[in-house]
């Protein structure tokens, strides 16, 4: 089968050459070739005779047929290869193999292969309009992710090799929403995933300004479909995936990001739960500090001080649980209260003593209701390592990392960030805020001692990835607020 389709080809590219200005002369020979590429599907039900296709060379001439300049003939020939490479690279056909699909991959990526290189000057060629062409766009799409996801460390390439730059063109086209539009936006969010090298990438081409523009539309109207919803929260998980980047919250500040996130908290609609999450990666940690003073001078306590007072009710409607929320609101107060200095710092505080010190009291009621889950929860869980124990069974590291991440899902994360603003706020030489949480700790039989070994814990896990310097400073900060609370 490969030796036949190495000789159309060769016949076909032969005729080509001859009769460059008179496609009837090769017609034959093309749709000969349509042929026999389609009589290769045949080949992706048997995964382990992939290292036939890299060893006859099949491999390099089917990607050199997606080279060739065809626009007299509709590119129907390398729709036919894109459609071949997209079932050859099916993810579980690759997982049927794993050495057949390694073979595979390699030769597509190699230094000669490039495929992801060749897809995209493809798909540059391609006409949306027309539906086979539009077809061939999601067919590439697929392959692209197909290959992502069985080898994740291709997203830097692929990225780099011009795939980045197309995804933010096509997001940004002026066309109406589709199924290729929602497909770019997933292949985006999947590039991103934990990895610095493409969110930088995406920064140096303008594609927080991209991503900004598109869910602009988001700001007071709500998805029109369960698609275009679906395509909304890719964009927002790819903006908070690059704001993990010092360099794309400076991009993202002067690009107006955070008075559109409060916006679209105001507004009431579906964005509202995903511009929390934006707000709170742009905060977070020593780089988040110059979006902390913006935030404040746009009014953003304002916004944000109603939502930590009383999680609204529309939000449980969108999906979002309540600890979600609380978490989020609490992650961007306890941000602020560490990076705001001078007078916006003066404001958020004045926040707290404002209507008799109400939102003392909030943050007290969240941390008797998180204290007594966590505290239920580990109360579960000494049982059950106590049952272990008795039938002789090994508490090894995998059954610790899930008792661990039990107690994150009963509220140990909103605890601790709750706690790290009642030390912070104690500590803030404002008599008024001390003695209001201390007597609420008091008269509800909490303690200080409790207090101080939630933050202990949090404190071990402080700066995961971030540099040892700030591991160690922000340590001895959180450290020092303890003893004097």
């Amino acid at each position: 089968m490969i030796l036949t389709f190495e000789k159309r080809s060769y016949k076909n590219q032969e005729l080509r050459i001859k009769f460059p200005d008179n496609p009837e002369k090769f017609m034959d020979s093309e749709l000969d070739l349509n042929d026999i590429i389609q009589e290769m599907h045949v080949i992706a039900t048997m995964p382990d005779l992939y290292h036939l296709l890299v060893e006859l060379n099949a491999v390099q001439s089917l990607l050199g047929l997606l080279s060739h300049e065809n626009t007299d003939i509709l590119f129907s020939k390398c729709t036919y290869v894109v459609d071949l490479l997209q079932e050859l690279t099916d993810i579980d056909t690759l997982h049927e193999s794993e050495e057949g699909a390694e073979v595979l991959i390699d030769a597509l990526v190699s230094d000669t292969g490039q495929v992801v290189a060749l897809l995209v000057q493809n798909m540059e060629r391609l006409d949306e309009q027309v539906k086979e062409e539009a077809d061939g766009v999601y067919n590439t799409l697929a392959i692209i992710e197909n290959m992502a996801e069985f080898r994740p460390g291709l997203c830097t390439e692929a990225a780099q090799q011009g795939l980045m730059q197309w995804l933010l063109k096509r997001i940004k086209a002026k066309m109406p929403f589709d199924a290729n539009k929602l497909y770019c936006s997933e292949i985006l969010a999947i590039l991103l995933q934990n990895n610095d090298n493409t969110r930088e990438l995406l920064g140096e081409l303008d594609g927080i300004d991209v991503l900004l523009q598109q869910l602009s539309v988001f700001k007071r109207h709500n998805p029109a479909t369960a698609e275009e919803q679906e395509m909304m929260e890719n964009l927002f998980d790819s903006l908070c995936s690059c704001l993990m980047l010092a360099a794309n919250r400076d991009r993202f500040l002067k690009g107006e990001g955070l008075q559109l996130m409060n916006l679209m908290l105001r507004e009431k609609k579906m964005s509202r739960t995903s511009a929390l999450k934006v707000l709170d990666h742009s905060m977070i940690g020593p780089e988040g500090s110059d979006n902390c003073h913006k935030f404040v001078d746009i009014l953003g306590l304002r916004t944000i001080f109603p939502l930590f007072m009383k999680t609204p009710k529309k939000m449980k409607k969108a999906g979002v649980s309540e600890k979600e929320h609380e978490e989020h609101v609490c992650s961007i107060i306890a941000s602020m209260l560490r990076n705001l200095k001078a007078q916006q710092r003066s404001r958020l505080l004045s926040k707290f003593t404002e209507n008799d010190c109400e939102k003392v009291d909030r943050l007290m009621e969240l941390h008797f209701k998180y204290l007594e889950a966590v505290q239920s929860a580990d109360k579960r869980i000494e049982g059950e390592k106590h049952d272990m124990v008795r039938r002789g069974e090994i508490i090894d590291d995998a059954i610790e990392d899930e008792f661990y991440l039990r107690r994150l899902d009963a509220g140990l994360f909103v605890l601790q960030l709750v706690c790290c603003i009642m030390v912070e706020i104690s500590n803030a030489g404002i008599p008024q805020l001390q003695q209001r949480v201390h007597q609420i700790l008091n008269l509800r039989g909490g303690s200080v001692k409790v207090v101080r070994h939630i933050m202990r814990e949090y404190i071990e896990n402080i700066g995961d990835g971030k540099s040892d310097e700030f591991r160690e400073s922000e340590q001895k900060r959180i450290m020092e607020l303890l003893d004097n609370f």
